[in-house]
């Protein structure tokens, strides 16, 4: 087998074939989109291939068809009805200052020169010009209109730092998309990508007809590359790459279709490097999403089997923001199971893949203290000494590492909250290495706070605040009393493996543990 250029970086559909590179062929979904609706709205998150979409789109309603021969669509489009194309993209400029009309009145202005048009009216507002665009269009070619809008809320998500003028840029776009609802004599097809999903209320109030199919699972696969994409289209890439590490690093994005998907940035960067790195990740910095969490009281802790209601993850909008929502539509989060409760849909949702788990931690950790390597070689002395049966030496290393952490992550006073504090900044330190580590696993009694399986060993972690006037020492052997009554470390005994119970207790007063104490479970 032949291998073929790499698409990286490549966002124009002409470009793309041109040049051979190779192509995941997504022209069955798009023709089922064409055949069964006019307007649509799909989230994805950064880099997975929207933009590219929307491009492919474009060269089928121009009827560019040399390019699309040999695809599933080639032999089941009409080549000979075209359509004119209105496709804007905010992508390319920071409209945190503002502007925003500015490039939008920029963007139809190339649009007109292309379509051979005279420049619209002087002094038209953005939405005024483009009805104006959309009629002169249709008189012009006698033919309705495809509207493609690519990053659509990107003027909002620059400006969330600045809530007045991200507000006033999510009031200018409402206004804006609203013109293609009013124009919808002249309008054949519309769709509107991002990634996030703010609600229809907020900014699409006047183009409430959109379909939403980000979690439509006929459309699951519509952006991104499934294993069977690897196995086929990229088989020649694949020569020397482990295929179980291929999926442990980068599969598992998962919006409730019968597939996953891999992000196309991942793979396409594994394949030219041949290294196991955090390829998406490093592309984009999470900083907002670090600060909502932070605001919100969230750790990493908290997301591990975070279960969220249907409607709870398109909840997004300028100051309400919940820390599931963002996770999710950013893509550090991605459903893992569907349950329906009380006959209402919920989702519970899991890091897709070994990379957000460790770079979302490892970010996490070092934004908090402040350190990176230093705090990654500490997590791995601590699990080291576990497994080597130095409990002392764990103890006194566990204690240097929270006396280093700045003592801020406590959106909510109160034993509980300090509790999940403590036990996110541990497990996010654990996480960073890749151990086997289970969070709040049942028994039959409850549920424990951490276990962890490393050198042939298990740990189970139990975390508590010693209550007002408690000698640390009671507090934690009632921290290790709990892991006994509870039965925590029951469904591990088939293992076969020595079982300690770890207790750690903490005060009030700052970071620092007061008591750690590792015992053997004695049956």
């Amino acid at each position: 087998m032949n291998r073929r250029p790499l698409p990286i970086g490549i966002q124009d559909f002409r470009t793309l074939r041109e040049t051979g590179c190779y192509y995941v062929d997504k022209t069955p979904l798009i023709h089922q989109l064409v055949s069964q609706g006019r307007y649509y709205f799909l989230s994805r998150p950064r880099r997975f291939g929207k933009s590219l979409l929307l491009d492919t789109i474009r060269e089928l309603f121009a009827g560019n068809e040399p390019l699309f021969r040999g695809l599933h669509i080639h032999d089941r489009w009409d080549w000979g009805e075209t359509h004119p194309v209105v496709r804007l993209s905010f992508g390319g400029k920071n409209y945190e200052s503002g502007d925003l009309e500015g490039s939008i009145l920029k963007q139809l202005a190339i649009v007109e020169r292309d379509a051979g048009l005279d420049p619209g009216p002087p002094g038209d507002s953005g939405p005024l010009r483009l009805m104006d665009l959309l009629d002169r269009l249709h008189r012009k070619t006698g033919k309705q209109v495809v509207v493609l809008v690519d990053e659509y809320d990107k003027p909002i998500l620059d400006a969330l730092n600045d809530p007045e003028q991200a507000k006033a840029n999510r009031a200018y776009l409402r206004g804006f998309y609203g013109i293609i609802k009013d124009s919808a004599r002249l309008v054949r097809f519309a769709f509107v990508t991002g990634v996030s999903m703010f609600s229809k209320v907020s900014l699409f109030s006047g183009l409430n007809n959109l379909d939403n199919i980000s979690l439509d699972p006929c459309y699951a696969t519509i952006c991104g590359y499934t294993d069977r994409d690897l196995d086929t289209v990229f088989a020649p890439e694949l020569e020397g790459l482990d295929r179980d590490e291929i999926r442990r690093w980068y599969n598992g994005y998962h919006w409730r279709g019968a597939e996953k998907v891999y992000n196309p940035y991942d793979a396409l960067l594994l394949f030219r490097k041949r290294d196991f790195k955090a390829h998406w990740f490093e592309t984009g910095s999470p900083g907002f999403l670090f600060e909502v969490m932070m605001e919100k009281g969230v750790t990493s802790l908290d997301l591990e089997n975070l279960v969220a209601e249907e409607d709870l993850l398109s909840t997004f909008d300028v100051g309400d923001i919940g820390a599931d929502a963002l996770l999710f539509q950013t893509g550090y989060l991605t459903i893992a199971e569907e349950i329906w409760q009380d006959e209402l849909l919920h989702f519970r949702l899991d890091y897709p893949n070994k990379e957000v788990r460790l770079s979302l931690n490892n970010s996490l950790l070092q934004r908090v203290t402040g350190r990176g390597r230093e705090t990654r070689e500490r997590s791995r002395d601590l699990v080291e000494l576990l497994a080597a049966g130095d409990f002392d030496g764990f103890a006194e290393r566990l204690r240097a590492f929270f006396a280093g952490i700045p003592y801020q992550w406590r959106a909510e006073p109160g034993p509980a909250r300090y509790e999940a504090w403590y036990a996110g900044m541990l497990y996010a330190c654990f996480r960073t290495i890749g151990v086997d580590l289970r969070v709040e696993e049942s028994s039959s009694r409850g549920r424990s706070d951490m276990v962890l399986l490393h050198g042939g060993r298990v740990f189970v972690l139990e975390f508590k605040m010693a209550a007002e006037g408690e000698d640390a020492e009671a507090a934690v052997s009632r921290a290790l009393r709990q892991i006994r009554e509870k039965g925590y470390a029951e469904k591990y005994r088939g293992r076969n493996e020595p079982i300690h119970l770890v207790g750690v207790v903490f005060g009030s007063g700052g970071p620092e543990p007061l008591a750690v104490r590792v015992e053997p479970d004695l049956v």
